[in-house]
């Protein structure tokens, strides 16, 4: 019987540290080990743009015709030679106008492809046969990259070129970009969701500076050298996640680019936020499972970062849920220790965040209390995302987050 109360205090203990290690111990050691570092690599400067790569940019849209025209108009200013680029606009059977509004592109765009899909597949089945197509028109190899982009996501003019100059390092398999919120309010989980985000981007820089080995790009803007692409696997939800890992399996690097500025809406309500989460959620137990052996055992820089910063971070919402039971458990044998903690524990996991419900309703704004609700949304996300992954994920099509 003494066993299992010892048991107890390693599992509450345990489940503690590994919380503590994503989220505050990984980022600190990160920030030290990176301090004072810049990019090294090779990279093409301004001047030399005839040495610059061929860009075929791929985009799948599904009824997107809200948000297409400032998209398309975003490429039509890009500062990149047009004559080395191609638009490959996939719609996945929209309904909305948005075939339209790229045929219309396509007619008067000497480098844009518009191709329509008469049935609904999902933005990774798209991505697949986009690719497939640029590698046909193109070939694969280092002269040729693959920019994977969302119809919601807005280029700055010098972000194609931003992302592109790192390629004139042979080593460089994948480049992120930097998406920068716009619309963010008081009300809505839009600066819990950019304060969550913006610890995101340093991370994944400082892991590109340290080891070459970005764990993930954010999705909505990345660059991809044609060679190392892999078609996403049938009813895959995270493709870009798996895209980049591919790279690093196959021994390329993986950086983000903070002047490769792009812009995206914020999304305000919980509820959109939650079922987007969701999905990822899923998707990421499913990249978990097939990349093991790049985060297990967790001995070299790039296995420790997807460790530390992903695994843990993906299963946060299990240790929450062990830690909170030894502690439960350990109060009512009479510990007064874990009594006070388990107090501690229900008034940050309940009372909180529905202090911050209870004041929306008022029209009262605590940035603190929304971040604390936020942080628990997304768990219970990641957590509804595995047992949405343990049922089995039959297909990867879904409706696109509505954003500001």
């Amino acid at each position: 019987m003494e066993f299992f109360w010892i048991f107890l205090h390693i599992l509450s203990w345990g489940s503690l540290a590994g919380v503590l290690h994503t989220y505050v111990l990984y980022p600190l050691i990160l920030r030290s080990l990176a301090s004072g570092m810049t990019s090294h690599e090779p990279a093409y400067k301004p001047e030399e743009r005839s040495l610059l790569p061929r860009v075929s940019i791929l985009m799948s849209a599904f009824n997107e015709a809200r948000v297409l025209p400032e998209k398309l108009e975003s490429l039509d200013r890009l500062d990149y030679p047009f004559e080395k680029m191609t638009l490959y606009a996939g719609s996945d059977h929209s309904s909305d106008g948005t075939d339209q509004i790229l045929e219309a592109f396509e007619s008067s765009r000497p480098w844009a492809v518009f191709v329509p899909f008469t049935e609904r597949q999902g933005k990774p089945a798209i991505i697949n046969q986009l690719a497939a197509r640029a590698i046909r028109d193109h070939g694969a190899g280092q002269g040729h990259l693959l920019l994977i982009t969302d119809a919601n996501i807005i280029l700055h003019p010098m972000a194609l070129f931003h992302l592109a100059r790192h390629f004139c390092d042979p080593q460089i398999g994948v480049v992120d970009s930097h998406i920068l919120p716009y619309g963010l309010k008081e009300e809505g989980i839009s600066k819990a969701e950019q304060r969550y985000l913006s610890t995101e981007v340093r991370l994944k820089h400082w892991e590109g500076l340290l080891w070459g080995a970005m764990i993930g790009p954010f999705g909505g803007c990345y660059a991809l050298r044609s060679d190392y692409f892999n078609p996403a696997p049938a009813n895959f939800l995270v493709d870009d996640f798996y895209l980049t890992m591919k790279v690093l399996e196959a021994g390329g690097k993986a950086v983000n680019d903070l002047e490769a500025v792009c812009y995206e809406g914020a999304t305000h309500a919980v509820e959109v936020e939650f079922r987007r989460k969701k999905r990822i959620g899923a998707g990421n137990f499913q990249n978990m499972k097939v990349f093991r052996k790049l985060w297990w055992p967790p001995f070299t820089g790039p296995r420790f970062a997807f460790f530390s910063h992903k695994v843990l971070r993906w299963i946060t919402p299990h240790l929450v849920l062990t830690g909170s039971l030894s502690v439960a458990l350990l109060a009512f044998a009479g510990n007064q220790f874990y009594q006070i903690l388990l107090v501690v524990l229900g008034v940050g996991m309940f009372l909180l965040p529905l202090l911050d419900v209870l004041l929306v309703r008022m029209g009262v704004q605590v940035l603190i209390l929304r971040g604390i609700r936020y942080f628990w949304m997304m768990n219970l996300a990641l957590f509804s995302g595995w047992i949405y992954y343990l049922k089995g994920i039959r297909t990867n099509v879904w409706q696109p987050t509505q954003r500001n």
